[in-house]
């Protein structure tokens, strides 16, 4: 991955509880602040999809665009970018380390490039909106009651 902002949160989760949620697209316009629409282009094998396609807007990102997903079980899940309008480049991963006490440290990584100038400092800033508002999302949403 090229340059790249990383957040960690602990939920209250086990690993498999915690990517059983990553791994549910179709319900992250209800937890996921940006995301408007999501369609399984590729259903993948193994319950967990491999090709996904997305609308986000969030500012400053505002994009359709199609990401590769690899699974390593309960422990990691990488994606890269396929297609997009205004994205070049979106790398990214979720790092799950259970901590022996029922819950789960989640390591959100991510790297991205837009077809737009952008100065290095907006890129970061970009990524870590991204990454504060999906790792503040995914935590409130596997915590909270069915």
């Amino acid at each position: 991955m090229a340059e790249q902002t990383t957040s960690s949160i602990v939920v209250d989760a086990p690993p498999a509880a915690v990517m059983a949620v990553i791994a549910d697209f179709e319900a992250y316009p209800r937890w996921a602040k940006g995301v408007r629409r999501v369609e399984i282009v590729d259903a993948g094998t193994g319950g967990r999809a491999e090709r996904v396609f997305f609308a986000l807007d969030v500012s400053p990102i505002k994009d359709e665009y199609t990401l590769a997903y690899t699974w390593d079980g309960d422990r990691e899940v990488t994606w890269t970018l396929v297609e997009g309008k205004m994205l070049r480049s979106l790398d990214g991963a979720y790092v799950l380390r259970d901590r022996g006490d029922g819950t789960t440290e989640v390591t959100y990584r991510l790297a991205l490039d837009v077809s737009i100038p952008l100065i290095g400092m907006l890129k970061r800033k970009g990524e870590k909106i991204l990454i504060d508002t999906a790792l503040k999302g995914l935590k409130k949403h596997v915590e909270s009651p069915a």
